[in-house]
C-alpha cells in the first residue's frame, strides 16, 4: 500500500537500520509515511524539518541518550513520542515516562501492540488540552464504564441495567486525569502533581488508596481490575476509550 499524503507522518530514530527497515517496511504497509535516523542529533534535525506526526524512539543512540533526545524535543513540541527499547527494568520506563515520552514498549514487540499504542497517542495528540468535553466509554467484560468529564457523571451499565456511580471530588479529579489520557500509561508522580500538586509528588500511598476506591466503585471484580489497571512500579493505565464521539 502506497501511503497516501494524508496520512500519518511517523519519524523513526534508531541506530540499528534492520530495526529501521523492518519498521519502514511495516508501517508503510499499514498506510503511514516514514523518515527514519540512526542518531539523536539527525533525528532532532528531521523531528523539526519534517515535523512528523508520531516519533518512534530509542533510547540506545550513539551520539545522545534517547533521554536527553525526548527533553530537547518537549522544549518546544508535543509531538507524540513511544520509546521502544531494550532496557525493561520499570526505573528505565518510569525515567522515559516522567521525560516527555508519552509511551514504551520493550524490544522485542509485536506488530499489533505497536501499532495499538501508536494510535492511542495519535488520538490523544488529536485532543484539545482541556479535559472538557471528554466523554469516555469502554465495555469490558458485559460492563460499560462510561465518564463524561464535562458533566461530571460517571455511570456503569451491566446486565440490562445502568447506575451512577458516587465520587468524591477527589476520586472524580483522578479519574478524569486517567480518562484525558486512556489507553497511556501514567506515572506515579505525574498523577500526583495533577491530582494533589506538585508537594505530594513522593506520595505514592495516596494513589493506592484512591485506586484502591475506584475500583471498589468500578470494577467487577476489584482484585482483578480491567478498567484502571497497575503498570507494576510504574502507575497507572486506563483501559482504551472504545467511544465513537469521545473527542
Amino acid at each position: 500500500m502506497k501511503p497516501a499524503l494524508h496520512s500519518p507522518l511517523v519519524l523513526v530514530i534508531d541506530d540499528e537500520e534492520p530495526i529501521r527497515r523492518f519498521l519502514r517496511a511495516t508501517l508503510e504497509t499499514l498506510g503511514y509515511r516514514v523518515k527514519e535516523s540512526g542518531t539523536a542529533g539527525d533525528g532532532l534535525v528531521q523531528a523539526r524539518s519534517h515535523r512528523p506526526d508520531l516519533i518512534l524512539l530509542d533510547l540506545g543512540l550513539p551520539d545522545m541518550d534517547g533521554l536527553s533526545v525526548t527533553r530537547e524535543l518537549r522544549v518546544d513540541s508535543s509531538v507524540p513520542i513511544v520509546v521502544l527499547s531494550a532496557r525493561g527494568q520499570e526505573l528505565d520506563k518510569v525515567a522515559a515516562l516522567d521525560a516527555g515520552a508519552d509511551d514504551y514498549l520493550t524490544k522485542p514487540f509485536g506488530v499489533a501492540e505497536l501499532t495499538a499504542r501508536m494510535r492511542v497517542a495519535l488520538r490523544h495528540a488529536a485532543r484539545p488540552a482541556s479535559s472538557a468535553g471528554l466523554v469516555y466509554e469502554a465495555t469490558i467484560g458485559g460492563r460499560t464504564l462510561r465518564v463524561d468529564a464535562e458533566a461530571r457523571t460517571v455511570t456503569l451499565s451491566a446486565h440490562g441495567g445502568v447506575h451512577d456511580v458516587r465520587l468524591t471530588p477527589t476520586e472524580f479529579k483522578m479519574l478524569a486525569f486517567l480518562v484525558k489520557h486512556a489507553g497511556k500509561v501514567l506515572t506515579h508522580q505525574q498523577i500526583l502533581k495533577e491530582v494533589w500538586g506538585p508537594t505530594h509528588a513522593a506520595d505514592v500511598q495516596y494513589l493506592r488508596v484512591y485506586a484502591g476506591q475506584l475500583r471498589q466503585k468500578l470494577e467487577a471484580q476489584p482484585a482483578q481490575p480491567q478498567f484502571v489497571v497497575t503498570e507494576p512500579g510504574v502507575g497507572y493505565r486506563l483501559a482504551a476509550s472504545s467511544a465513537t464521539n469521545l473527542v
